[in-house]
């Protein structure tokens, strides 16, 4: 018999099962369970982006495509990446087309980690970047964002953290879970830590179309002298609703970009054909669309913020992505014990916020990429959970 504990990679073994995922498989075998859980667009893709993948399978388009991508591809993420956000890179050296933003987060820490290297991760955040680093053996260093604060990142934790070993910065703004957005003013800020350093910044800008209010969303890269420390991550799953079409793209410096494209091409050879075509008419005529789901975002965000703070959990008013982290605090429980206890009691499913990392504890993620009937519902739920605590104590 093989001894599995010895042939399997302990780095791998070492790291956590992802907390997301365990409250939602609990929720997907319980009846009349309403998950809030999951970050997924409950709009479908527009109808234009399914049309035009269907029509690349109609026209036989199912070869391998150029390991960055489809140029044309390429060009429009260039387009899109000046109109929307005054960013400027060349299409055929600074842009890679990825399997998710998922992926261009992996290579793109597996092109600039040795071992040994130091990451600085604010924290909470998307539960990801930490396992790719410790794969990519990495010294992950968590810096703990604080709710006073925004949730931001502040140039005095920055420069407490950093080390002569300080290889990345991960700036996940618009973050995943607390919707927390660092403005222009905050990024200045960090670019001044920065600059005069040889520390590199993976910016993920997944949600740079869900920010909400007159201010759009910056990018760090946009910050005089911070383009060619940055290597951008953004892609199509939450703007475009394209979550099953696994597509998303890195732009950077040309000599990053081109060795992330020798691990994909590897490691993945090219993103899947029918996403990209879909992709492009995507970029090309589906602006409005974007437009037209981020106000139905913003008015359940509204909604959802003030019903929790009327219903006794005081919740952070998010300025982008589609999620709110209230603190739960004053019940007295965990965020595990109170994410179990809801589930259980009332058929209701949010993510604890230790999930996100340790000082995520105390809070807990409700996604609101779900109908206002479902929000509602499951706030009234809630509420009668913490009543139900009330009448505990």
């Amino acid at each position: 018999m093989i001894d599995y504990d010895k042939v399997l990679s302990q780095r791998a073994v070492a790291i956590r099962p992802s907390g997301i995922r365990r409250f939602f498989d609990i929720a997907a075998e319980m009846e009349g369970v309403i998950s809030l859980g999951v970050g997924e667009p409950d709009f479908k893709t527009p109808w234009s982006i399914r049309h035009a993948g269907a029509e690349s399978l109609e026209k036989g388009r199912t070869w391998y495509t150029a390991n960055a991508g489809l140029a044309p591809l390429r060009t429009e993420i260039s387009n899109y990446l000046q109109r929307r956000f005054a960013l400027s890179y060349d299409p055929d050296k600074e842009i890679l087309v990825t399997v998710g933003g998922s992926e261009a987060i992996d290579i793109c820490i597996r092109a600039l980690i040795d071992p040994g290297d130091e990451i600085l991760l604010p924290e909470p955040c998307f539960v990801a970047y930490s396992p790719i680093g410790a794969l990519a053996d990495a010294k992950v260093i968590p810096i703990s964002t604080r709710a006073e604060d925004g949730f931001r990142l502040t140039a005095q934790q920055l420069r407490e953290h950093l080390t002569p070993r300080t290889k990345l910065l991960v700036l996940p703004f618009p973050n995943n879970p607390t919707g927390a957005v660092m403005r222009r003013e905050h990024l200045e800020e960090i670019a001044a830590v920065l600059r005069g350093t040889d520390v590199m910044v993976l910016s993920d800008e997944i949600y740079a179309e869900l920010t909400y209010g007159p201010q759009r969303h910056v990018s760090i890269a946009e910050i005089d002298g911070m383009k060619e420390r940055t290597v951008v991550v953004n892609g199509f799953s939450k703007a475009y609703a394209m979550t099953g079409w696994r597509l998303g793209y890195a732009a950077g410096p040309a000599p990053i970009i081109s060795q992330m494209t020798k691990i994909h091409q590897f490691a993945i050879m090219c993103a899947p054909t029918t996403s990209q075509y879909a992709a492009v008419e995507a970029l090309r005529h589906c602006d409005d669309e974007i437009e037209a789901m981020a106000v139905q975002y913003d008015m359940r965000r509204r909604l959802l913020v003030d019903t929790l703070n009327q219903i006794g959990l005081s919740c952070f008013s998010p300025e982008g992505t589609f999620y709110v982290f209230p603190s739960i605090q004053s019940t007295g429980l965990s965020s595990a014990e109170f994410c179990e206890r809801l589930l259980y009691a009332q058929k209701v499913a949010v993510i604890p916020g230790d999930a996100f990392g340790a000082s995520g504890e105390g809070f807990v993620r409700i996604s609101y990429s779900y109908s206002v009937d479902h929000l509602l519902e499951a706030t009234r739920r809630i509420q009668t959970f913490l009543e139900q605590l009330k009448n505990e104590s």
